[in-house]
């Protein structure tokens, strides 16, 4: 994988029905700092039209979320979120 991971904080506009508008508020190497940032947004915001997400490229977001899975089967939490999955001994 690369080392150029970029997580973005991307801001939704709503104006109608039909019109909206995207737009980078900012650019993060860290999915921890782009959460905080979005949060922090989205504690701000007043407006009932506004939402912000995170964005990044396929590589990044799978890699994330590999190692997010990896890591609750290592811990057990996985196992405890799906009793349905036989942890194995």
């Amino acid at each position: 994988m690369s080392n150029n991971k970029v997580w973005l904080v991307i801001e939704k506009n709503v104006y109608g029905e039909n019109s909206q508008s995207f737009s980078v508020v900012k650019s993060h190497k860290n999915i921890d700092e782009a959460i905080s940032y979005k949060l922090c947004l989205e504690k701000l915001s007043d407006k009932d039209n506004q939402s912000y997400f995170l964005a990044s490229d396929v590589d990044t977001v799978l890699e994330n979320v590999a190692k997010s899975h990896n890591k609750s089967v290592e811990n057990g939490s996985y196992y405890e979120k799906h009793p349905e999955v036989e942890k194995p001994l």
